[in-house]
């Protein structure tokens, strides 16, 4: 399941079950999971851990150093959990020491082609990357977020739970929980209400979200006055909480 054309350097770790394409290169420092597939032409790095079942395409380069002119050889790492679709010509790299040390994929995520995590990403799961979208370092992507092809993300941003970008959208603040957004800069321009139905939110969260959306962006309120009324209201709901908690947790500021 190795093909004889690829070079696996002796200190790599490579579980049963790992297929290796013509011509990739392991580095030392990387492990391999169970039954994960590494297409043709791909290069690894270490310090690298993936996870079981992942599937990475041809011409992947992940954990290369960062792209940060501070970065001196420090041992920083790449992770990737189980289960990630990562397609053509995507570049993972490792994290700095100034700040976690690591850069992160969780499990379960679809990563289309040219896709760029730069170093300190943090990606959580189920979430869907089309086609080159790009972060810069720092950057937090978190559960069951979508981001359409060609988003760019300024660095330190989060972009929320169930979030949605539009295609060719720019980043230069904190997407909310369930908000789509969209344009050059990013502004919101509605609940991702696809999104919910698709992941099966009742008609009563729904309807909570649409009222909650309506007070932060639509009826004039500062940001603490809406969230006041929004956690007044519906504080006790757990899916308005976690917009509340995050809103109020942003450090860089809102797309709003």
């Amino acid at each position: 399941m190795i093909h004889p054309t690829a070079i696996i350097d002796p200190a790599a770790e490579l579980a049963e079950a790992v297929e290796v394409g013509p011509y990739s290169i392991i580095g030392p420092g990387v492990s391999i999971g169970r039954g994960t597939r590494i297409g043709p032409h791909v290069v690894i790095d270490g310090p690298t851990r993936i996870g079981e079942d992942n599937h990475i395409f041809p011409f992947a380069s992940m954990g290369a150093e960062p792209q940060d002119k501070k970065y001196a050889g420090e041992p920083t790492e790449l992770v990737i959990g189980n289960r990630n679709v990562i397609r053509e010509c995507c570049t993972f790299n490792r994290g700095t020491v100034q700040d976690k040390g690591r850069t992160v994929l969780g499990d379960d995520n679809w990563i289309m082609a040219y896709v760029h995590l730069a170093h300190d990403c943090v990606v959580g799961n189920h979430t869907i990357f089309a086609n080159n979208a790009t972060l810069a370092g720092h950057v937090e992507i978190r559960d069951h977020a979508i981001l359409g092809g060609f988003t760019l993300v300024h660095q330190f941003c989060v972009v929320g739970e169930y979030a949605f970008t539009g295609m060719g959208s720019a980043l230069n603040k904190d997407v909310p929980p369930y908000t789509m957004v969209s344009g050059a800069p990013a502004e919101p321009r509605g609940l991702n209400l696809e999104g919910l139905r698709r992941h099966g939110f009742t008609p009563e969260a729904v309807s909570r979200l649409k009222q909650a959306y309506r007070m932060l962006y639509r009826q004039h309120l500062s940001l603490k006055e809406a969230l006041e009324q929004m956690d007044a209201e519906y504080g006790q709901f757990a899916d308005v909480r976690l917009l509340l908690d995050f809103c109020r947790r942003s450090e860089r500021g809102l797309a709003r």
